[in-house]
């Protein structure tokens, strides 16, 4: 039996098997929280008006931004576009 060649025939797919992009892998099932109504610390970018609107009454505005975007959820029309409850 004869012994296979030291090196890749073809240099060029050898070269590109090394290199090729490595696939990520897919990113976990996020779970809902065990106890309702826990707050989460998140950071997120905001409008420079945004933030002084919700700071200008002072403590509270981290709560007063999460009322306001609760309220944006809760009007949002369900998945069966029907607004009649």
């Amino acid at each position: 039996m004869t012994n296979p060649p030291r090196r890749p025939t073809n240099p060029m797919t050898a070269a590109e098997a090394a290199f090729k992009p490595v696939k990520k892998p897919a990113a976990p099932v996020r779970e809902p929280s065990a106890a309702p109504g826990v707050r989460e610390l998140v950071s997120i970018r905001i409008d420079r008006a945004v933030l002084d609107h919700f700071q200008e009454d002072g403590p509270g505005w981290q709560d007063r931004i999460n009322d306001a975007l609760r309220q944006a959820i809760e009007g949002k029309p369900t998945a069966s576009g029907s607004d009649d409850e």
